[in-house]
């Protein structure tokens, strides 16, 4: 475990106290997010005024975060700043909206930043509807410093809940598998950062291959396999103490580890005399359930947001194809009935949709179908195309892609993209180096 990874706690214990600024809102200003092919809201993001010149550097820096933020997400169209007819410092009291309006902009955040006698950053920030010229919300935060680029994302966050009506997904981390190395002898180590791909480290150093993380809904905890002297073991990590325990040394292949929603439990896949089948385990007690027991392969489980159910995959009709059954194992059913072959089933964080990974004709799509099989979409395809991972607002989705190269296996790149859930706005999940098996953490609520 990386120093880094233990600093990160005594960063983020220290967070927000919020105060809640002014009055409710009545304006119209919104974001439709039901349709497809999304217009980007023009939005006037401009840096956080300060009295000193360091507090007014760390002002900028929280202004690029947010912006960076919104932009990302497809959603919104941060104007220049350059392009600004007003200077933060006079948007300390009512903006002239009409100088806004002359830039296109729809929405207007501002914001004060500086530095308190105790060591403290206080930060305040407005958002404001520049055509009905209304104060849409405000906050005031006091936090340390080093924590500029959380309060970033944590007020990029708000505004997005503001104008869309949906929680928002940015103060989020992801775990991943980084590689590295030829194919013939490839390094896989665990590795985490930012949504936006800053603060990036290392969680394993490479000695042992590891598979497979996921994080817990509830805490800053991972599970994933690693191999040990040959033998496969499921690990609990909390990320941000460095506290490493083994779930367990479970007889043949071991893979698959996903918590419950309540983070209590875990389900996986045990092999056993060539068999694969499902098993959930009571992280408080160890005691191990067989949930499945069939002569076919049933792997990847993942539970349904409420915890009733487990999505899996399985090729016990003959083809691999996707399975709900009831959190006890009872009622399986398949799902999924469409040309080709089905596998890596994750469920949304809203419990409308799962996600899927689909081989049909030599490429690799990742789709999304309703609980019952319905209502089946394709959002992207390629060579190869798997490991959708949901962000916690259930919006976006990351996924690891092949990319061939030009000597066939030995120059292929293995990256992370993300993909809206209307199958716009895909995106390459800067990292650096190659990446796959990607999981997206719960909103920190620290």
């Amino acid at each position: 475990m990386s120093n880094l990874a233990r600093k990160g706690s005594l960063v983020l214990s220290s967070l927000f106290m919020f105060a809640a600024v002014s009055l409710p809102a009545h304006a119209e200003l919104v974001v439709d997010i039901t349709q497809g092919n999304i217009q980007p809201l023009p939005v006037a993001i401009t840096d956080f005024h300060s009295a000193t010149e360091v507090a007014g550097l760390v002002g900028q820096k929280i202004a690029d975060v947010i912006r960076a933020d919104l932009e990302r997400s497809g959603l919104f169209k941060p104007i220049d700043k350059r392009a600004f007819l007003q200077k933060p410092k006079e948007l300390q009291t009512i903006p002239v909206f009409s100088n806004w309006r002359k830039i296109d902009a729809q929405g207007l955040s501002t914001g004060l930043v500086k530095a308190l006698p105790d060591g403290q950053l206080y930060v305040e920030f407005r958002l404001w509807d520049v055509f009905s010229e209304q104060h849409l919300m405000g906050e005031k935060l006091i936090t340390s410093p080093t924590n500029w680029r959380r309060i970033g994302h944590k007020i990029a966050d708000k505004i997005y809940e503001r104008l869309t009506g949906e929680s928002g997904y940015f103060d989020t981390r992801y775990v991943y598998v980084s590689e590295s190395g030829p194919a013939n002898r490839r390094v896989k180590r665990l590795a985490i950062m930012d949504q936006d791909s800053e603060r990036h480290q290392f969680l394993t150093d490479g000695s042992n291959l590891v598979l497979t993380p996921r994080f817990s809904p509830t805490r800053q905890e991972i599970t994933y396999l690693s191999y040990f002297n040959k033998r496969p073991r499921v690990y609990l990590l909390n990320i941000d103490t460095g506290q490493q325990e083994v779930l367990g040394e479970f007889p043949g292949m071991t893979f698959a580890p996903r918590f419950s929603p309540s983070g209590n439990q875990v389900v996986m896949t045990m092999a056993e005399n060539g068999n694969s089948d499902i098993y959930l385990m009571d992280l408080r007690t160890r005691a191990v359930k067989r949930l499945t027991k069939h002569p076919g392969i049933d792997t990847a489980p993942s539970f349904s947001p409420d915890g009733s159910q487990i999505t899996f995959e399985s090729d016990r009709g003959g083809r691999q194809q996707l399975y709900v059954m009831n959190v006890d194992g009872t009622n399986p059913r398949r799902i999924s009935f469409g040309r080709g072959n089905y596998g890596t089933p994750v469920w949304s964080p809203r419990g409308d949709l799962i996600a899927f990974t689909k081989l049909t004709g030599g490429k690799f799509s990742i789709g999304v179908m309703r609980a019952d099989g319905s209502q089946e979409r394709i959002l992207t395809e390629g060579f190869h195309n798997e490991g959708p991972s949901w962000a916690p607002n259930g919006r976006v989705l990351i996924f690891f892609r092949q990319i061939p190269g030009r000597r066939k296996g030995e120059e292929d790149k293995v990256r992370l993209w993300s993909i809206d859930l209307t199958g716009y706005n895909e995106r390459e999940v800067i990292s650096p180096r190659d990446g796959s098996d990607p999981a997206w953490s719960p909103l920190n609520s620290e």
